[in-house]
Protein backbone atom coordinates (compact mmCIF):
# COMPACT_ATOMS: atom_id res chain seq x y z
CA UNK A 1 0.00 0.00 0.00
CA UNK A 2 1.00 3.46 -0.96
CA UNK A 3 0.02 6.60 0.87
CA UNK A 4 -1.51 9.50 -1.29
CA UNK A 5 -2.21 13.12 -0.57
CA UNK A 6 -4.07 15.02 -2.87
CA UNK A 7 -6.81 17.31 -3.50
CA UNK A 8 -10.56 16.19 -4.45
CA UNK A 9 -13.10 19.34 -5.52
CA UNK A 10 -11.49 21.23 -2.89
CA UNK A 11 -10.62 19.03 -0.24
CA UNK A 12 -7.24 17.52 0.96
CA UNK A 13 -7.32 13.77 1.27
CA UNK A 14 -4.79 11.43 2.55
CA UNK A 15 -5.55 7.70 1.87
CA UNK A 16 -3.79 4.64 1.48
CA UNK A 17 -4.11 2.69 -2.02
CA UNK A 18 -2.56 -0.14 -4.05
CA UNK A 19 -0.50 1.15 -6.02
CA UNK A 20 -2.14 -0.01 -9.19
CA UNK A 21 -5.12 1.31 -8.58
CA UNK A 22 -6.60 3.35 -11.24
CA UNK A 23 -7.57 7.11 -10.73
CA UNK A 24 -10.88 6.14 -11.48
CA UNK A 25 -11.61 3.58 -9.05
CA UNK A 26 -10.12 6.10 -6.37
CA UNK A 27 -12.62 8.34 -6.95
CA UNK A 28 -15.33 5.72 -7.12
CA UNK A 29 -14.33 3.52 -4.14
CA UNK A 30 -12.15 5.13 -1.84
CA UNK A 31 -13.87 8.84 -2.21
CA UNK A 32 -17.51 7.96 -2.94
CA UNK A 33 -18.09 9.81 -5.81
CA UNK A 34 -19.74 8.66 -8.67
CA UNK A 35 -19.94 10.94 -11.58
CA UNK A 36 -16.61 9.45 -13.09
CA UNK A 37 -17.93 6.63 -15.01
CA UNK A 38 -16.10 3.55 -15.82
CA UNK A 39 -17.14 2.76 -19.35
CA UNK A 40 -14.39 1.60 -21.64
CA UNK A 41 -11.19 1.15 -19.12
CA UNK A 42 -9.37 2.03 -22.40
CA UNK A 43 -9.38 6.07 -22.92
CA UNK A 44 -11.89 5.07 -25.96
CA UNK A 45 -15.25 7.02 -24.60
CA UNK A 46 -14.46 9.64 -22.15
CA UNK A 47 -17.12 8.59 -19.53
CA UNK A 48 -14.37 8.91 -16.61
CA UNK A 49 -12.95 12.64 -17.37
CA UNK A 50 -11.74 14.95 -14.58
CA UNK A 51 -9.55 17.61 -14.38
CA UNK A 52 -5.96 16.87 -13.08
CA UNK A 53 -4.30 20.13 -12.46
CA UNK A 54 -6.70 21.93 -14.26
CA UNK A 55 -6.18 19.53 -17.47
CA UNK A 56 -8.47 16.97 -18.74
CA UNK A 57 -7.73 13.65 -18.10
CA UNK A 58 -8.85 10.46 -18.58
CA UNK A 59 -8.93 9.06 -14.89
CA UNK A 60 -9.29 4.92 -16.56
CA UNK A 61 -5.42 5.74 -17.78
CA UNK A 62 -4.08 7.56 -14.76
CA UNK A 63 -3.07 5.82 -11.05
CA UNK A 64 -4.19 7.25 -8.29
CA UNK A 65 -0.53 7.25 -6.97
CA UNK A 66 0.55 9.42 -10.03
CA UNK A 67 -2.38 12.55 -8.93
CA UNK A 68 -0.48 12.62 -5.42
CA UNK A 69 -0.05 16.18 -4.88
CA UNK A 70 -2.67 17.06 -7.38
CA UNK A 71 -6.09 18.51 -7.39
CA UNK A 72 -8.53 17.02 -9.09
CA UNK A 73 -11.84 17.97 -9.96
CA UNK A 74 -14.98 15.63 -10.82
CA UNK A 75 -18.31 16.89 -12.14
CA UNK A 76 -19.50 16.57 -8.45
CA UNK A 77 -16.84 19.66 -7.35
CA UNK A 78 -18.41 21.80 -10.62
CA UNK A 79 -21.46 23.29 -8.51
CA UNK A 80 -21.33 25.94 -5.76
CA UNK A 81 -24.20 26.99 -3.06
CA UNK A 82 -26.52 25.44 -4.79
CA UNK A 83 -25.94 26.91 -8.33
CA UNK A 84 -25.05 25.07 -11.20
CA UNK A 85 -21.52 25.22 -13.33
CA UNK A 86 -22.15 27.65 -16.65
CA UNK A 87 -21.30 24.22 -18.22
CA UNK A 88 -23.95 22.04 -16.26
CA UNK A 89 -26.34 24.20 -16.67
CA UNK A 90 -25.58 25.04 -21.00
CA UNK A 91 -25.74 21.17 -21.04
CA UNK A 92 -29.21 20.88 -19.05
CA UNK A 93 -30.45 23.98 -20.81
CA UNK A 94 -29.78 22.44 -24.18
CA UNK A 95 -30.64 19.09 -23.99
CA UNK A 96 -27.14 18.12 -23.73
CA UNK A 97 -27.67 14.97 -22.69
CA UNK A 98 -30.21 11.59 -23.05
CA UNK A 99 -29.15 8.21 -20.52
CA UNK A 100 -26.77 10.77 -19.10
CA UNK A 101 -23.90 7.83 -18.81
CA UNK A 102 -21.54 10.36 -20.67
CA UNK A 103 -22.56 13.50 -19.59
CA UNK A 104 -20.15 14.09 -16.94
CA UNK A 105 -16.97 13.02 -18.92
CA UNK A 106 -18.50 15.56 -21.93
CA UNK A 107 -18.68 18.21 -18.86
CA UNK A 108 -15.47 17.79 -17.41
CA UNK A 109 -13.88 17.78 -21.43
CA UNK A 110 -16.11 20.83 -21.93
CA UNK A 111 -14.88 22.87 -19.03
CA UNK A 112 -11.06 21.77 -20.25
CA UNK A 113 -11.70 23.28 -23.15
CA UNK A 114 -13.38 26.44 -22.49
CA UNK A 115 -10.62 26.63 -20.34
CA UNK A 116 -7.65 26.64 -22.70
CA UNK A 117 -10.15 28.06 -25.47
CA UNK A 118 -13.09 29.80 -23.92
CA UNK A 119 -14.46 30.71 -27.55
CA UNK A 120 -14.48 27.74 -29.61
CA UNK A 121 -15.68 27.73 -33.21
CA UNK A 122 -18.41 24.81 -33.85
CA UNK A 123 -15.45 22.87 -35.59
CA UNK A 124 -13.34 23.32 -32.64
CA UNK A 125 -15.81 22.82 -29.90
CA UNK A 126 -16.18 18.73 -31.87
CA UNK A 127 -12.05 18.68 -32.13
CA UNK A 128 -12.29 19.72 -28.43
CA UNK A 129 -14.48 16.66 -27.44
CA UNK A 130 -13.53 14.13 -29.84
CA UNK A 131 -12.33 11.74 -27.48
CA UNK A 132 -15.27 12.03 -25.34
CA UNK A 133 -18.47 9.07 -26.99
CA UNK A 134 -21.99 9.50 -26.77
CA UNK A 135 -23.69 6.34 -27.66
CA UNK A 136 -27.64 8.42 -27.63
CA UNK A 137 -26.95 11.76 -29.15
CA UNK A 138 -26.24 12.98 -32.81
CA UNK A 139 -23.78 15.02 -30.52
CA UNK A 140 -25.90 18.23 -31.70
CA UNK A 141 -27.22 19.14 -28.44
CA UNK A 142 -24.14 18.36 -26.71
CA UNK A 143 -22.02 21.19 -29.41
CA UNK A 144 -24.96 23.48 -28.75
CA UNK A 145 -24.13 23.10 -25.23
CA UNK A 146 -20.55 23.76 -25.05
CA UNK A 147 -20.83 26.97 -27.48
CA UNK A 148 -23.84 27.86 -24.84
CA UNK A 149 -21.59 27.62 -21.91
CA UNK A 150 -18.83 29.68 -23.72
CA UNK A 151 -21.12 32.57 -24.43
CA UNK A 152 -22.15 32.04 -21.00
CA UNK A 153 -18.41 32.41 -19.23
CA UNK A 154 -17.14 35.08 -20.49
CA UNK A 155 -17.61 37.99 -22.99
CA UNK A 156 -16.81 37.82 -26.32
CA UNK A 157 -13.17 38.96 -27.70
CA UNK A 158 -13.27 42.31 -28.84
CA UNK A 159 -13.56 42.41 -32.42
CA UNK A 160 -13.95 46.37 -32.53
CA UNK A 161 -11.99 48.03 -35.59
CA UNK A 162 -10.34 50.77 -34.78
CA UNK A 163 -10.26 53.73 -37.76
Amino acid sequence: MTRIELTVNGEKRSDEVEPRLLLVHYLREVCGLRAANVGCDTTSCGACTVLLDGRSVKSCTVLAVQAAGLEILTAEGLSADGELHPVQAAFRQNHGLQCGFCTPGMVMATVGLLAENPHPTEEEARAGLEGNLCRCTGYHNIIRAVLAAADAQAPAPNTEVSA
